[in-house]
């Protein structure tokens, strides 16, 4: 109940910021000038990406918590911390805590990615491959709700 209340407040806090930037907006909107209308096309578009990335976000961390009560992780409120929930999905996977610094090199970063994600996917007890759906740009937004409420 209490991340449910929490995703309530932040959803209402990403709405009222995104009233609180469009709100001068529109009052250009009034103006006649035809500068305002770029304007306002971007503020709708960079407010709508705020949202989705703030419910994105919301997403996976409510997946990735809920995929470590279910595998028995100590500290699934990682999951709502930027880097901490890199060191969480380790902790599910099984893989060795070390492996954070490889997420920071380049090219090793998306091999470590895939092999972290594949041992999350067998840690739910799922065919691996479907750790490397997850990176798979369309796909990839089912996933995580898969693996973290299916069973």
């Amino acid at each position: 109940m209490r991340v449910r209340r929490s995703v309530f407040c932040w959803s209402h806090l990403a709405l009222l910021t995104a009233v609180a930037l469009a709100l001068p907006v529109a009052g250009r909107a009034q103006d006649s000038t035809p500068k305002a209308l770029p304007i306002l096309l971007g503020a709708g578009v960079v407010t709508f990406l705020l949202i989705f990335a703030l419910l994105s976000d919301v997403y996976h961390a409510l997946a990735l918590q809920t995929i470590a009560n279910k595998t028995s992780t100590e500290n699934g409120w990682l999951a709502w911390i930027p880097i901490a929930n890199v060191i969480l999905m380790l902790n599910i996977a099984r893989k060795p805590v070390w492996w954070i610094v490889l997420f920071f090199v380049p090219i090793a970063n998306l091999v470590i990615a895939i092999l972290v994600l594949m041992g999350i996917a067998e840690a739910r007890n799922k065919p691996n491959w479907w750790g490397i759906l997850w990176i798979v740009p369309v796909v990839g937004i089912v996933v995580p709700g898969y693996l973290a409420w299916s069973d």
